[in-house]
């Protein structure tokens, strides 16, 4: 029987560059916000919105290769390295298609902004952002490709080490594009979006330069000639590619929509709201690392026919994750003044902020067991149940009771953004504690086998 510190160990060791990554890429949507609340309210909600929308098109999209750590974790763990790199050009295949509706959705995001019924100069600037962002769609693809890959056979270190340097560029590339230094034009909100784009592709050339000549992936041969289209690999992947993917449009539309229809409340509450939406999303990073490792663990044990072990170690990420969560609660709770002055020098935002920042501690407890559980799945290759729990639970009470307590009389004078978070907090626990019978449930079955 594996000892539970030892998989604790296993966990922590494959997670702690994971979370590493994971918090310099979020880091770099805190820059922006930062930033961009120095520039003015107009500029922040504009940010704010604007990667609203670009996390409703990127992420639902990118999130399809999340199937690839299973994938390459499985084949892994069964001593089936040979077939690794042919999997990998599949992936090739399906981020081209995939890229392309990406840059389409943001370079006419018409729908999204209609729904939001913004002011004009925010309007414009929201599509500044979008347009200068598709130009980093193709890199970001290739870039998820790469971290698939590395977290599938358990070597993360590059990962944490790609995004670290990502973000050391991030700051400087803000400045000399929002603010206009060295003679640089002054683009406001949308020069965060250039930083980014132009901070994406050199990572994407430097990571793939790097990844193709380096002796630890040499065994699975991605230098040979990529192999043309598979359309029974593709079918297999997509199988569990698309309902991952279908998974997180659930998840960032319902959270992306909170935002929009927030922003018909004004530029100074979606700026708060968009300081506590940053800071729900900071702290899910925790979690969703501890989830990633979670999954490679458990696909690697299960190809190894190891199911006793694949189930053990799903709980004890479970306890390890919910033990940092409530850390985490009591310090969004202690710090909210705090968190929303390093925000926004802007009183009436803070103000408005503030007890926002304190729901999020309870909003989180609720999305790290949901972030845990849905990837322990993702080991097991079972994502299409936790996409119906998503889908109904995140929108139906989620987004609809957000609209119904933020907007409307029905249940008392309207709560505007609280009430929208008193929605989110309920449906993300709900779908929290029925991710975790089913991972029960599916885990004993395993073992029964």
């Amino acid at each position: 029987m594996t000892n539970p510190a030892s998989s604790t160990r296993e966990l922590i060791h494959l997670a702690w560059p994971m979370l590493v990554a994971q918090l310099a890429m979020m880091a770099n949507a805190v820059i922006d916000t930062a930033m961009a609340g120095r520039l003015s309210a107009i500029d922040l909600a504009a940010v704010g919105i604007a990667s609203a929308i670009m996390a409703t098109v990127l992420m639902s999209l990118v999130s399809v290769l999340l199937a690839v750590p299973p994938i390459i974790a499985h084949l892994y763990g069964a001593n089936r390295r040979a077939e690794i790199g042919r999997e990998i050009h599949q992936g090739v295949w399906i981020s081209l298609a995939l890229a392309l509706v990406a840059i389409l959705l943001m370079r006419f995001p018409g729908p999204f902004i209609a729904i939001s019924e913004l002011q004009p100069a925010v309007e414009t600037k929201v599509r500044a952002y979008l347009a200068a962002s598709a130009w980093g769609v193709p890199a970001a693809f290739a870039l998820r490709l790469f971290f698939g890959l590395s977290t599938g056979i358990s070597y993360t270190l590059p990962v944490m080490l790609f995004n670290l340097l990502s973000l050391a560029l991030k700051v400087p590339l803000n400045a000399l594009f929002m603010y206009g230094l060295l003679g640089f034009p002054a683009m406001g909100a949308a020069g965060a979006a250039v930083a980014t784009s132009l901070d994406a592709w050199l990572m994407a050339v430097l990571a793939w330069g790097w990844c193709l000549h380096h002796p630890r992936y040499a065994e699975f041969e991605l230098r040979r000639r990529i192999t043309a289209p598979d359309f029974a690999a593709i079918r297999e992947f997509l199988k569990l590619g698309i309902p991952i993917g279908l998974t997180f449009i659930a998840d960032v539309t319902a959270f992306t929509f909170m935002a929009l229809f927030i922003a018909r409340l004004g530029p100074v509450v979606s700026g708060a709201h968009q300081i506590a939406a940053n800071l729900a999303v900071l702290a899910f990073m925790i979690p969703l690392s501890l989830g990633n490792a979670t999954s490679v663990l458990v696909g690697q044990a299960l190809g190894a026919g190891q199911a006793a072990r694949a189930r053990r170690i799903c709980w004890e990420a479970i306890r390890f994750g919910m033990s940092i969560a409530i850390v985490l609660c009591l310090t969004f709770w202690l710090g909210a003044p705090y968190i929303a002055a390093f925000y926004t020098t802007d009183l009436q935002v803070q103000a408005i902020a503030i007890p926002l920042i304190v729901m999020v501690g309870l909003y989180h407890l609720g999305d790290a067991m949901q972030a845990i559980t849905v990837n322990a799945l993702r080991g097991y290759k079972n994502s299409v149940v936790p996409m119906v729990i998503y889908t109904v639970t995140l929108w139906v009470p989620g987004l609809g009771g957000g609209i119904v307590l933020g907007l409307t009389n029905t249940f008392g004078p309207a709560r505007g953004a609280p009430g929208f978070w008193l929605a989110a907090i309920a449906s993300i626990w709900l779908v929290g504690g029925m991710m975790a019978i089913y991972l029960n449930f599916t885990s004993k079955k395993h073992c029964a086998r």
